[in-house]
């Protein structure tokens, strides 16, 4: 059997390098939060496919789900020939989202093309063009996901022009030094000096960046997008491709708020490993593209609403919503232990929403330079510790925790255990 190593070196060969990798692994199977390599060896998993998998790797019920779906058909095309499944899991989110009045659904296949579609809904519904997002916000990487991205390297670099009409406003955090009172300011100086409100369709935002550092948008910044958008007609979306399904310690993140979204945008763990996205959002906004302008091929295909509509069925089950908050709680408690020791790279700044949980690795104790050098250092050292983890961050310096939901406690634990020796100066 090959190892990690030689199909590395395939891969040079074959696949290109703007294709990144976080990690040497090279998987061979996976059960909820653990992971084997070609080589054999074992990997408690932080990372879970980057948040898809908040219902762990092969999901029994996931599993049947799709497999009794593969019995009947894998694919017709949903705009030729629909399939009740569809209109079902359709049904059941609309009533799940924290969205006033009659709301639909429609389904993709990414989180790029879920954003993308929720703009291209927002400006068929206002009949305007312009987008507003924020400085580290991730949306995509599609021509106009990677011009809505707040951040230049790597999604940016190379690929020439952004796309017209878009616009960002530094996204308010402390760690960022950035406060809400300036972050509307910047959005006020937009209005007077770039963008007439009467020309913008949409306000697209993340409740808690994803790769953008783990940073949770504050209660007072929703209320007055909300109030800018009821003001002058602009469509306020919620970007929860990441922040949805659980993850935050509500089933979706816009539920921590006391204002409600326009549209929301939900991926990765919606299906549980299985590609599919959505976008779920007031009927009359859902309904201003004419028939044609929205959908794709492969989109809502039904092997993956199979996945999707058990995934529904092991949240209600085993109540993950629940267990995001429990895995929150224990692992920023273990957490908080190491910062206090002396022996372990400087950590600072843990935050959590639920089992979205983050910190940053700085280059001294007590102090807030980020050290990113650092940071790359502890995610290697964690792989040798057998430990799937991932860094992000505008700074680079930001290790986050995105372990299934359905990981149990000695899992949990056994993670940590990898982490702080991988933290051991």
């Amino acid at each position: 059997m090959a190892t990690n190593a030689e199909i590395f070196a395939r891969r040079e060969a074959a696949v290109p390098r703007g294709i990144g990798h976080s990690t040497p692994i090279s998987a061979q199977r996976a059960l909820n939060a653990e992971v084997w390599d070609v080589e054999g060896k074992r990997y408690v998993d932080f990372a879970g496919g980057i948040a898809v998998l908040n219902t762990g790797h092969c999901h029994p019920h996931v599993m049947a789900a799709v497999k009794a779906q593969m019995e009947n058909f894998t694919h017709t095309c949903f705009q030729v020939l629909l399939y009740e499944s569809y209109v079902t899991l359709a049904e059941r989110l609309n009533k799940l989202v924290p969205i006033d009045g009659d709301t639909k659904t429609a389904f993709f296949t990414t989180g790029a093309e879920a954003t993308e579609n929720a703009i291209k809904m927002a400006r068929a519904a206002t009949g305007r063009a312009g987008v507003i997002a924020f400085t580290g916000g991730f949306h995509g990487r599609t021509h106009m996901t990677m011009t809505m991205t707040g951040k230049v390297f790597p999604y940016k670099k190379g690929f020439g022009g952004a796309m017209p009409e878009v616009w960002h406003v530094p996204f308010p955090a402390a760690q960022l030094d950035v406060t809400v009172e300036e972050s509307l300011k910047y959005l006020n100086f937009l209005f007077r000096a770039d963008i007439d409100p009467a020309r913008v369709a949409a306000i697209i935002i993340e409740p808690v960046q994803g790769e953008g550092g783990f940073h949770q948008a504050p209660p007072e910044l929703m209320r007055a997008l909300r109030k800018i958008c009821d003001e002058n007609g602009i469509v306020l979306i919620a970007d929860e491709v990441q922040t949805g399904y659980g993850r935050t310690g509500k089933m979706f993140a816009m539920e921590h708020y006391d204002v409600k979204p326009d549209l929301i945008t939900v991926a990765k763990s919606l299906a549980g490993g299985f590609p599919l996205s959505g976008v779920i959002g007031k009927a009359k906004i859902m309904d201003a593209a004419d028939p044609g302008g929205l959908g794709g091929t492969y989109a809502g295909n039904p092997l993956a609403i199979a996945a999707a509509m058990a995934v529904l069925d092991v949240f209600e089950k085993e109540k993950l919503v629940d267990r995001a908050n429990h895995i929150g709680e224990r692992i920023t408690t273990r957490l908080k232990k190491m910062q206090q020791r002396n022996d372990l790279v400087p950590i600072d700044s843990i935050r959590n929403v639920g089992a979205m949980i983050a910190f940053d690795i700085v280059k001294e104790r007590g102090g807030d330079a980020a050290d990113a050098e650092m940071t790359k250092k502890v995610t290697q050292k964690a792989v040798e510790e057998g430990l799937v983890l991932l860094s992000c961050g505008v700074n680079f310096n930001t290790i986050r925790v995105l372990v299934p939901l359905t990981a149990q406690d000695e899992i949990l634990d056994e993670g940590m255990e990898k982490l702080e020796r991988a933290l051991t100066a």
